[in-house]
């Protein structure tokens, strides 16, 4: 039996072309099939943008049909932090699923696919030493001494994983979980708790100054790396944002992508189980720290949907971005709809209060193996005190197991499709034309927002970079005798119109165009 199990996930392991038929997350030579094979279909355009400092390529994938960078797009992005494994396979099969199943919706929307901008640390799920590596292959000394690189992770107890360690210490601050033995929680030294641990990451001081793993063996976090707060000078940031071959490339190329109206990341941070909140005070700084109120506004709306459509919920999920991420750059800097989820969460498990407690209750239920007994081992750093190894695995809590990720993908499928069915949609409407004598005519026309969406988010309507929607009319100066023959927009609200009227002079035709890429075109021709 075990001879056959072996042989069966050996198989599965090596089953690239069909997602499905795979037993775990797929290798990054399974990714490239994948996105190669995809990259064969007419309505795809693969690119790789960049290699990172480990040599590996950075992709996107523009898909659509016609003019693709003249349609409202929607980006999706996964693998903004490289222990979510999670993550690239959602983007992955929305790609897959989109090109498959789909096709129809490309005739109004474009989507920009980025299935994984951490490569370096992805790498880390499929090696002998597992831990939740975030970091690329720049070499960094992230505890500035000087050495790059000297005190990482230390597989104490030999199992090829990275997990916790724990010392016996009546001065430490942390203590047994009275529901579980397994978790640990910080002692609350105002309700009289005693703590009785110190906790570490699985590692040794190999430097010497009393610290522990705190410098990896690996580079810069690109969830970490953007300019929306950048955390000067904190491990995993560097010192400089977007200093990154991958996040410079990535935000070359949107920065040229002047049609995107929205985007999707799949990672920690997430404001669609539970929309953002908006705060005035927030929101008036200098630095805008808060969704602006008409936003928060489309963030609830869009909430509602994403929990109309997503059936897994959201257990303590509070995380709304963190600082240097992708998630709030596309919002705050880049002033576009930005929704994040991480896709999956541990289910609400008879009433645990704690993450970790929670989990490991419903992981027991299932009958999974996803906690490392605690286990003495012998420290050198700590000769005379009891230390031991053990915690929850890695990957586990932030990874359901692969046989779940085919339902988690339909259903996030589904919901970026119902996003895309919201995009800004600019129609023509009541078009009148009416004679003045002397051979002159008024036209007069509303130009409607026939979407649930703006044309802009407020944050985008704010932008000096965010192009606003443009009214032309193609009428020479001796025939257009009064209106704007240009006119700008700053923004068109949901079902919003706006009215525009000229008076032209003689006969023929006179042609109106509005629109902005990221909100679409519409077109009106009108006999004079």
């Amino acid at each position: 039996m075990r001879k056959f199990l072996l042989t069966g996930l050996m198989l599965g392991s090596l089953i690239c072309s069909d997602s499905f038929a795979q037993s775990d997350y797929p290798t990054l030579s399974q990714v490239t099939q994948r996105l190669q094979k995809l990259g064969s279909n007419s309505a795809v355009e693969l690119k790789s943008l960049t290699k990172t400092e480990g040599g590996k390529d950075i992709y996107v994938l523009k898909v659509g049909t016609g003019a693709k960078d003249e349609k409202p797009a929607i980006a999706v992005v996964g693998g903004v932090e490289g222990f979510h494994v999670l993550s690239v396979e959602l983007a992955l099969q929305f790609a897959e699923k989109l090109v498959a199943e789909n096709a129809a919706v490309l005739e109004k929307t474009t989507f920009y696919i980025f299935p994984n901008m951490s490569p370096d640390a992805y790498e880390q799920y499929h090696a002998a030493l597992k831990y939740e590596r975030r970091g690329n292959a720049v070499p960094m000394d992230h505890d500035r001494d000087g050495k790059m690189g000297e005190s990482g992770y230390s597989d104490l107890n030999g199992d090829g994983m990275i997990t916790w360690m724990r010392v016996e210490d009546p001065m430490g601050e942390w203590m047994v979980y009275k529901d579980d033995e397994r978790v640990l929680v910080k002692a609350d030294r105002s309700k009289g708790e005693a703590g009785k641990y110190r906790v570490f990451k699985e590692s040794k001081d190999d430097d010497k100054d009393g610290e522990f793993a705190e410098d990896l063996q690996e580079g810069i976090a690109f969830n970490r790396s953007l300019t929306y707060k950048f955390p000067v000078f904190e491990p995993l940031a560097g010192d400089i944002a977007v200093s990154q071959k991958e996040s410079r490339a990535m935000l070359d190329y949107l920065f040229e992508q002047w049609n995107i109206f929205a985007f999707v990341t799949f990672s920690p941070a997430n404001n669609l189980s539970t929309p953002l909140k908006y705060s005035a005070g927030d929101a008036k700084k200098r630095v805008v720290t808060s969704i602006l109120e008409k936003d928060q506004a489309i963030n609830a709306m869009v909430s509602g949907i994403y929990n109309e459509t997503v059936t897994s919920k959201a257990f303590q999920q509070t995380n709304q971005g963190t600082d240097g991420d992708f998630f709030q750059w596309a919002y705050f800097h880049f002033a576009r709809l930005s929704f994040g989820t991480p896709g999956y969460w541990t289910p609400e498990f008879k009433g645990k209060t704690n993450a970790e407690a929670n989990y490991l209750a419903w992981a027991d239920s299932l009958g999974w193996n996803s906690f490392v007994p605690w286990t003495v081992v012998k420290h050198p750093d700590f000769p005379n005190q009891k230390a031991e190894v053990g915690g929850i695995k890695p990957f586990v809590m932030a990874n359901p197991p692969f046989e779940k990720v085919g339902k988690i993908a339909d259903e996030h499928t589904a919901f970026i499709l119902k996003l895309a069915e919201m995009q800004p949609k600019l129609e023509f409407h009541n078009l009148k034309s009416e004679s003045l004598g002397n051979g002159l005519t008024r036209i007069t026309v509303d130009l409607f927002n026939n979407s649930p969406l703006p044309t802009h988010s407020e944050m985008g309507a704010r932008s000096r970079w965010l192009r606003k929607v443009r009214i032309d009319v193609d009428a020479t100066k001796e025939k257009l005798v009064s209106g704007d023959k240009i006119k700008l927009l700053d923004s068109l609200g949901a079902y919003e119109k706006a009215t525009f009227s000229w008076i032209i002079r003689g006969t023929g035709t006179f042609n109106i165009k509005a629109g902005a890429p990221h909100a679409g075109f519409a077109t009106q021709t009108i006999k004079l």
